[in-house]
């Protein structure tokens, strides 16, 4: 069976803090974020390849999978004078496409994340939690996210997508402990794709 497949890199500029893949020659899309800091609100990036797959064509009302895969990253231990000591409790989320409906989910590999991940379905989102911590300067590689859905009506498409529309509805999530000086605190941080394109696109045939 064909297959859409698309590999992007998420990434803006950075401030203080910053989540980095090898470098890649892939389209960029990008991932604003916000840190609440004691110092105020930091704009920073975080880079994470993504290659995502999913059938071409189905049938209406056939099963199939769409599958992310995170690409492996490291984590810096010092960005603009900050020592990022580590980074806890991430969530990734992941919207269920329209035109679809929830079967399963599952994660596979992973490695680096100093905790056993997990995926849970929230309404329609599926949510991957990586307690962590990681470590600055440590590399890490997040699981593949495989969700298996069934398709709707002819005549519609299926896309998949990253969820968030703004910091107020972010599509990942973490805590970032940094160390300036003497002083370490733990910073909240919330990131939405802007732009969000589709990372996989089906269409749902009466015959395929």
């Amino acid at each position: 069976m064909a297959t859409h497949r698309s590999v992007m890199v998420l990434g803006v500029a950075v401030l203080p803090l910053l989540l980095a893949t090898g470098a890649e020659a892939a389209p960029t899309a990008s991932y604003a974020c916000r840190a609440d800091t004691k110092f105020g609100r930091q704009l920073l990036s975080l880079r994470q390849g993504v290659d995502a797959k999913a059938p071409a064509t189905v049938r209406p009302n056939a099963r199939f999978a769409i599958t992310v895969d995170l690409k492996p990253g490291w984590l810096p231990g010092e960005v603009k004078g900050f020592k990022l000591q580590e980074v806890r409790d991430l969530s990734l989320r992941v919207p269920i496409p329209a035109n679809s409906s929830y079967v399963s989910s599952r994660l596979t590999g992973g490695s680096g994340l100093n905790s056993t991940p997990t995926v849970q379905l929230d309404g329609r989102v599926a949510v991957v939690k990586v307690p962590g911590p990681i470590s600055g300067g440590a590399s890490y590689q997040l699981p593949t996210l495989a969700v298996r859905l069934q398709a709707g009506s002819a005549g519609t498409v299926i896309e998949t997508r990253l969820k968030g529309t703004s910091y107020d509805d972010p599509g990942l999530t973490l805590q970032a402990k940094i160390k300036w000086k003497f002083i370490s605190i733990t910073a909240p941080v919330a990131c939405y794709p802007d732009p969000n394109p589709a990372l996989t696109r089906t269409e749902v045939r009466a015959s395929t």
